[in-house]
């Protein structure tokens, strides 16, 4: 794990136009030595998937504050799935009731961070999960 890079998809699922948040954690991120891939606003599900797998990414990045995470996040996963990508870490973050947490664990999202999340508690989680999986 030494010499290899965490590559990390940040994206904006659905018609949330607001992306500060996200170029916020993209920026922390790659200044924390990981390689950040930055799809920009409004990207469907099946976008954010090609994209993806294309840049043959360890982790993606969701960013939302429309509050349709309930709706986007499983099409999200689903896409990953037929294109066989169960193995990338997903991890949320922007406006997500407490009540929705658990929901989306069960579903396949790793982590969840709300609004005031250090980004400093971001890069660890994503490290942290990511040395457990390349061991």
């Amino acid at each position: 794990m030494v010499d290899k890079k965490i590559r990390i998809l940040v994206a904006k699922p659905g018609l949330d136009g607001h992306d500060r948040g996200a170029k916020v954690i993209a920026r922390a991120l790659r200044d924390a030595g990981m390689e950040v891939i930055y799809t920009g606003i409004r990207q469907t599900p099946e976008m954010i998937a090609e994209a993806a797998l294309q840049e043959d990414v360890d982790v993606i990045g969701l960013s939302i504050l429309s509050g349709a995470h309930m709706t986007l996040f499983p099409r999200i996963l689903q896409q990953l799935h037929e294109r066989g990508m169960e193995d990338v870490l997903i991890v949320a973050g922007g406006i997500i009731p407490d009540e929705d947490v658990a929901p989306l664990k069960e579903m396949g999202i790793s982590g969840v961070f709300g609004p005031g999340t250090s980004t400093l508690d971001i890069i660890a989680f994503i490290r942290q999960q990511m040395g457990m999986r390349w061991g």
